[in-house]
């Protein structure tokens, strides 16, 4: 009995020693804060830039507006303007600027938020690969994104690396 015990246990250990190698087999895992990854990258620093440029003259044209509703408030809060008329016409004024003011204001925003979403998908989708290749190239197993994480020592961070290497593949022209 104690033979065919010690015989099926050898069977087992020599089924099974394929894949002890895969049990010591350490995985090798990194992480990676994309958002900041990509902040930091030259290519997206350009974009904000010509961003901020191309929608100035229309937040000028908004404070302006916002200055000009001032100006009409002080005009109707200050006593000065005593005709109706007068305190009409300036509220008539302060109504239709506030119209304009709203309605430029939601289209600036809807155009800002359509030009960075397209922006950031587009350079998300770079990062991506950069990454993917990076972790190829430091033969890693699993890349996981900081905000996924609960704790992870420092020394597994590769965010640097990949912006470093996001501007190496995508220079800022």
């Amino acid at each position: 009995m104690r033979r065919s015990l010690a015989f099926r246990a050898g069977l087992l250990c020599l089924a099974l020693a394929p894949f002890a190698s895969l049990a010591t087999a350490q995985t090798k895992v990194a992480i990676v804060n994309m958002q900041k990854a990509l902040a930091d990258s030259d290519e997206l620093k350009k974009e904000s830039a010509v961003v901020e440029s191309k929608y100035k003259p229309r937040q000028d044209e908004i404070v302006k507006l916002q200055g000009d509703l001032q100006s009409i408030q002080e005009q109707l809060n200050s006593g000065k303007v005593t005709s109706e008329a007068a305190v009409a016409d300036l509220q008539a004024q302060g109504q239709r600027k506030q119209r304009d003011l709203q309605r430029m204001s939601d289209d600036l925003q809807q155009d800002f938020e359509r030009d960075r979403q397209d922006i950031l998908g587009k350079a998300s989708q770079k990062m991506q690969q950069v990454v993917s290749k990076l972790a190829e190239e430091k033969g890693l197993d699993v890349v996981i994104d900081v905000t996924q994480t609960v704790y992870f020592k420092p020394s597994l961070d590769i965010t640097a690396d990949a912006t470093a290497a996001y501007n190496k593949a995508y220079p800022a022209k």
